[in-house]
């Protein structure tokens, strides 16, 4: 086996996520290589022909502590000889009432109730779900709305798409989805020269209070990704907006839906994104790196008001009876608690702290670059935005695909990063050295002199 026979075998059968699968064909003259990968360990991807590739995106933000993880291994491993999986309708088994034990002692207080899913927009959709019916049973019908921010994404099921707003995403399916109430984001690339994130957060808070005093009677709940909008550019607000939010959400009736599948698990600096603002919404979406990046898995805790709710004789017909074939499957729930473990073995935080430290001091040099319009970053999470214009803070046009241009280029040099347009960002395993930071820097740097040439 080797790279080209497993890429033409893959591209008779395959078609990719997020991908225009034109760009892979060997026959167009910008054609993009696809990489098969034979093997993985720590931050390392290893294809058939022998090239290696730092995992600086983390697999798609999934992967915490590395490929080939030895602790999360022996868990799956373990869990093979005992159960693989048994329906959770009328069933239980020890390792989903463990994870659920486990998340509802770590997570923000109040969430006392766990419902699996298997992903991240199934996450979203059961919130969403939840939330509606949670008013229809309390008597109050007339709740049927959502309010989102501008730019945010929380996934591609038609539920998850509705509430999200990057047009790259949504603009296509618009027919097919429900309406919502988009508020202007708190997102801090656009302060004032000279405004802290905190002031510029509390100024766009007004977009919020004005639209929750506007329809609170007719809506459900507000969901956000707390602290940093991924998929919309990683771009990232302070956490003085979700403390404003929560008690907005609170004084007008309307649920708080925190979308913490990209953020959650030490990403943001704190277990969850949410500890920094020091609240607890009436629903929190988990998955990614619930599962340190083994397995499809997703959780949404809620509160004990809400699942009472629901908790009814049969013949109201107020239960939630929504359902997923793999819900709380064994050896998913195995690898989170793995993941979980690891947590409390190793002062995971701390080493995050230094880790995230690494990657500010190693990337402080492209704050002076000209194509560079800013650098921004909150734990682990850092983004360089490039832009055409930096007085004017003038985008590149997207058809230029300049971030492509640097994904070309890092893998060339055996770095993994896969930008968001425009916006170069590292978001790397847990377990990645300062050596590996510096490389995954320093291959960015010269991916970007590629790629903003005229």
């Amino acid at each position: 086996m080797n790279n080209s026979s497993l890429v033409a075998r893959d591209l008779a059968v395959l078609w990719h996520p997020c991908t225009q699968m034109k760009d892979h064909d060997p026959r167009e003259l910008e054609n993009l290589p696809m990489i098969p990968v034979k093997s993985a360990r720590g931050v390392w991807l290893e294809d058939f022909d022998g090239n290696r590739y730092l995992d600086a995106i983390s697999s798609w933000w999934v992967n915490l502590f590395g490929h080939a993880n030895p602790t999360i291994n022996q868990a799956l491993k373990d869990q093979l000889d005992t159960l693989e999986h048994v329906l959770l309708g009328g069933f239980t088994h020890e390792t989903a009432v463990l994870l659920a034990e486990q998340l509802v002692a770590v997570t923000p207080p109040g969430l006392d109730k766990c419902f699996y899913a298997d992903n991240g927009s199934s996450a979203v959709e059961i919130a969403l779900k939840m939330s509606f019916h949670f008013w229809l049973n309390q008597g109050q019908p007339k709740k049927t709305r959502f309010i989102t921010l501008e730019n945010s994404y929380h996934g591609e099921t038609l539920g998850a798409l509705a509430v999200g707003d990057t047009p790259l995403y949504k603009k296509t399916y618009a027919p097919l989805l429900m309406e919502v109430i988009t508020v202007p984001s708190p997102d801090c690339y656009y302060r004032e020269p000279g405004e802290s994130w905190e002031a510029y957060c509390i100024r766009r808070f007004a977009d919020m209070e004005n639209t929750l005093a506007r329809h609170a009677d007719s809506v459900c709940a507000v969901i956000v990704e707390p602290l940093v909008q991924c998929a919309g550019g990683m771009r990232m607000y302070h956490p003085v907006y979700l403390e404003m939010l929560r008690e907005a959400c609170t004084r007008y009736g309307v649920h708080l839906i925190a979308d913490e599948i990209a953020v959650g698990f030490g990403r943001t600096g704190s277990l969850f994104a949410c500890e920094q603002a020091a609240i607890s919404p009436d629903f929190m979406c988990l998955s990614k790196g619930l599962t340190g990046g083994y397995l499809p898995l997703s959780a949404v805790l809620t509160t004990e008001t809400v699942y009472r709710a629901f908790y009814d004789d049969y013949r109201n017909l107020t239960g939630f009876l929504h359902s997923h074939s793999y819900t709380g499957n064994a050896l998913g729930c195995r690898a989170a608690l793995a993941t979980l473990d690891l947590f409390r073995q190793q002062d995971v935080l701390a080493g995050n702290r230094r880790l995230a430290a690494s990657m500010a001091n190693a990337a402080a040099g492209f704050a002076d670059h000209p194509h560079v319009g800013e650098v921004r970053q909150t734990g682990m999470i850092l983004a360089i935005e490039l832009v055409k214009d930096k007085p004017a803070r003038e985008a590149f046009p997207w058809r230029e695909r300049r971030g492509l241009k640097v994904y070309r280029h890092a893998l060339s040099q055996g770095v993994l990063l896969r930008p968001l347009g425009n916006v170069v960002y590292f978001m790397p395993p847990y377990v990645i050295t300062e050596q590996e930071i510096a490389l995954m820097i320093e291959v960015a740097w010269q991916g970007i002199q590629y790629a903003v040439r005229d």
